[in-house]
């Protein structure tokens, strides 16, 4: 194993958990997030977040909501105009 300390392993988290980071590395860096809780509270709260923002791309606001903010934006531009 090489050396894949603390400031390695987070400098590259958001490659490793996205899988864009080469076999080796991503070895080393699953290595030391095995043996660091540090480090693993790291992953985990980067991890949730990921993936509560990707989910949160996917929601729509409903379709009633949608209508009363463009026509408060449309109120908003017209009054500034």
């Amino acid at each position: 194993m090489s050396d894949c300390g603390c400031e390695k392993a987070r400098q590259d988290l958001e490659e490793y958990l996205r899988n864009e980071i080469c076999t080796t590395e991503h070895s080393e860096i699953r290595e030391h997030l095995d043996n660091c809780p540090s480090c693993q509270d790291e992953a985990l709260v980067a991890k949730t977040l990921t993936e509560v923002v990707a989910r949160a791309c996917k929601e729509s606001a409903p379709e009633e909501l949608r209508a009363q903010v463009f026509a408060r934006l449309r109120l908003a531009q017209s009054a500034s105009h």
